[in-house]
């Protein structure tokens, strides 16, 4: 396919993207769920640790009880045909079981090699970012990651059609609570770092999307 092609295909959604709150009653296929999900489970994230999980929420209990104290998100429940919640692993230290995993699953196997690399990882995280002994620090560093994957799913969504909604308008506290009653999360290695409704518009938004001005988000520096 010629660039020209894909730029085209790529600009068309971008345009027409919008944060939908409120959808048709109408299915999603589940091959163009399955797709939108892929594209979060094949993202890339920092040191290739994929320190995250994406867990397609269908239980009506939990999504009520989510509901009943999430402000930004009444509608998207009531109304999605898909709910996906992102969730972020805790405590993802230089010397955790998770980053050692993670060299061993893209084939690092030599003590040595992996001794280096983890060292590397112990200077980034202690010198470079300054996260390495604050829990809160190292839970928002992985939580960033779960945005590469957000992102990917909703334009893939978009090429497909689907509308989508980003969800951070609830109490995070109350609701990694309510994941660790219905036993969704473990509260100790894990909590939610944001929300996705996918769906199909039930109407156009009524106002018209606006940006800044190109030139003032977009430079070149040389």
């Amino acid at each position: 396919m010629e660039n020209h092609m894909i730029r085209q295909q790529l600009q068309t959604p971008y345009q027409n993207r919008v944060a939908m709150r409120v959808y048709q009653d109408k299915k999603i296929p589940q091959e163009d769920i399955d797709t939108i999900l892929d594209a979060a489970w094949l993202s890339p994230s920092s040191i290739g640790l994929e320190g995250w999980r994406f867990v397609l929420l269908e239980n009506t209990a939990v999504k009520e009880a989510i509901k009943a104290v999430s402000w930004g998100a009444k509608s998207q429940l009531e109304t999605a045909s898909h709910f996906i919640l992102l969730i972020a692993e805790k405590n993802a230290r230089y010397d955790s079981q998770s980053v050692y995993d993670s060299l061993v699953r893209r084939g690092i196997t030599d003590p040595d090699a992996i001794e280096s690399r983890l060292k590397q990882y112990q200077i980034f995280q202690e010198s470079d970012i300054g996260i390495a002994d604050d829990e809160q620090r190292l839970w928002d560093w992985t939580a960033k990651k779960t945005y590469i994957a957000l992102g990917n799913m909703m334009l893939s969504a978009a090429l497909l059609g689907i509308d989508s909604c980003p969800i951070e308008g609830f109490p995070y506290n109350k609701v990694n609570h309510i994941l660790a009653e219905y036993q969704v999360i473990d509260l100790e290695k894990e909590g939610i770092a944001t929300m996705l409704a996918l769906g199909y518009r039930r109407e156009d938004p009524k106002h018209a999307r606006n940006r800044k001005a190109r030139d003032k988000v977009i430079s070149t520096f040389e």
